[in-house]
């Protein structure tokens, strides 16, 4: 068996730092190494104790003085949306019909949907990204490219085919049955096939009939381990046109948990707007709302209340992701840099030993795949990325005068992106250095 000993500076994080000064909340080595066998790591600490202790025709890569990290992780993006980033719209549902359900359109030709699984995975490794969380569209079509090429590439994904059956073009939908029947195909087909993951999604109640998402219901009792992900309150106009398609629910959150939709392994994109009911039903469900800053500010849907979801007294599990294309950058960097400003205008401030909490172990949390990835903790799966503070001539006058680690993260996140990613590792393997070459 081949080994490779990966020398740098790292960094892992055991658990949520509670304040600035938290060292207890992370494991850093000034210069540290991790054994890599079989896309796993099997050691990890000090170059000299992992050295001593690794086989004598180890391969021995050394990365100093860059920073190395688990590989980021983005909790909700949506793979079909690649070209319709940067499309001028007044708001989420202008945006959604004027450009984005066109685009989807396109995805039910096979050759359109891979080549653009291609280029989604080579920006994922090009800015450090390892797994991500992704909305296909509803075509199977997309979802067998997607999950084709995260397998020829060994990558960690959970994503899954739409399920949508109202109020979007003809192009766009399907039917109850035909969401289940090909959802069920989707599983059959990808799920535990290398390391993807498929996750239940209806793409949230406006497009979905109470007969579709009583089916979303179906296929969960059915797979009661897969995730769920779908989309709620994320703008006021889109929670009143909830209210009146189900009129019957108590609020847009209680629509899904009627459906049996909430849960530890259910992911809601943005829940910027929920009332203290909806916070305490996905508090008491173990569900996770999903921070989309980038998408947020773009489409002006409001701000994030990160501080008041996790500090209530029944607090809500949150990841963090960059909403792809309604966000604005694939890089995890500037998505966390997005999410600092946000929570400056709320009078409250974001660590940068949160932010790469957040993008590594805290996303892998709230995958409920910890044990996996997000960590540099042997056992887990060799995902890493190579951060350079220096990789920009203006990073680079600033990093002279860095003098703590919380200043090169505090760097890494406000002015870097995919250049500042050096190597990106999946599953042992550099991939970044060798896009384009396999």
């Amino acid at each position: 068996m081949t080994s490779t000993l990966i020398r740098g500076r790292t960094l892992s994080f055991r658990r949520a730092p509670e304040s600035i000064d938290d060292s207890g909340a992370y494991t850093y080595e000034s210069d540290g190494a991790l054994l890599v066998e079989a896309g796993v790591i099997t050691a990890a600490g000090t170059y000299a104790t992992v050295r001593a202790a690794a086989p004598e025709e180890v391969m021995e890569i050394d990365h100093r003085p860059h920073l190395i990290v688990p590989g980021f992780i983005d909790t909700h993006l949506h793979f079909p949306q690649m070209q319709v980033m940067a499309s001028y719209a007044a708001n989420l549902l202008e945006w959604l019909n004027t450009y984005t359900f066109p685009e989807e359109c396109r995805f039910v030709e096979t050759a359109h949907a891979e080549r653009i699984a291609t280029r989604f995975f080579d920006e994922m490794v090009r800015h450090g990204t390892t797994t991500a969380t992704a909305y296909c569209s509803v075509h199977k079509a997309s979802a067998d490219a997607f999950f084709a090429e995260s397998l020829r590439r060994g990558m960690c994904m959970v994503a899954g085919k739409v399920m949508m059956d109202r109020n979007a073009p003809q192009g766009l939908l399907d039917t109850p049955q035909m969401s289940y029947d090909e959802t069920r195909a989707v599983i059959a087909d990808w799920h535990g096939k290398g390391r993807n993951h498929v996750a239940i999604t209806p793409r949230f109640a406006i497009t979905s009939t109470p007969e579709q998402m009583a089916v979303a219901k179906s296929l969960l009792c059915e797979f009661p381990d897969l995730h769920v992900q779908t989309h709620l309150s994320e703008n006021r106009d889109e929670i009143a046109y909830t209210s009146e398609l189900y009129p019957e629910a108590k609020d847009y959150t209680d629509v899904y948990a009627r459906y049996g939709l909430l849960g530890p392994k259910s992911l809601f994109g943005h829940c910027i707007h929920l009332s203290e009911r909806e916070a305490d039903a996905m508090s008491e469900t173990g569900s996770v709302a999903v921070f989309c800053p980038t998408s947020n500010l773009f489409l002006g849907s409001g701000l994030f209340p990160l501080r008041a979801l996790t500090r209530r007294e029944k607090p809500v599990r949150v990841s963090i992701a960059s909403d792809i294309g309604g966000g604005t950058s694939y890089s995890m960097l500037k998505t966390l840099d997005e999410a600092y400003k946000i929570l400056q205008l709320q009078g409250e401030r974001l660590n940068p030993f949160d932010s790469f909490y957040m993008m590594t172990r805290g996303n892998a949390e709230a995958l409920s795949l910890a044990d996996r990835i997000g960590t540099l903790e042997p056992g887990t799966d060799a995902d890493l990325a190579v951060l350079d503070m220096a990789a920009t001539p203006a990073m680079a006058l600033r990093a002279e005068v860095v003098n703590s680690l919380a200043d090169e993260l505090f760097l890494l996140q406000t002015m870097g992106d995919d250049r500042s990613i050096f190597e990106t590792y999946v599953a042992g393997k550099p991939a970044k250095s060798t896009l384009g070459t396999t």
